[in-house]
């Protein structure tokens, strides 16, 4: 079965054209590795001061999203994920989770 990786953005209320901007402008290589299967950024709720954003990639398992997080395309695609600064969109480090599918219905 799938493996689905998310990571959980909060976002400064304010910043969503910014944050959703930059997903949108960004070199995608996700494709180019074995075993990607979809991607999706998810807008979420508010909350105090924030909105909620996460991103989904569901993979053919577990090993090849580790495969992905070892890449030079995930390097790549990380390179400026550190920059929290004031201007920083996101508040707070993202929360990643990881999900192994059981059951799958279409």
């Amino acid at each position: 079965m799938s493996f689905i990786a998310m990571n959980r953005f909060k976002v400064r209320l304010g910043s969503e054209t910014d944050f959703e901007t930059v997903w949108k402008d960004r070199q995608g290589r996700l494709n180019e590795l074995k075993g990607f299967q979809e991607f999706r950024l998810l807008k979420g709720p508010e909350g105090d001061g924030y909105r909620l954003y996460s991103s989904h990639v569901i993979w053919d398992s577990r090993a090849d999203f580790e495969a992905w997080t070892k890449s030079q395309q995930f390097r790549d695609s990380h390179k400026n994920a550190g920059d929290k600064t004031a201007q920083s969109p996101i508040i707070e480090h993202p929360q990643f989770e990881g999900f192994e599918t059981i059951l799958h219905e279409t």
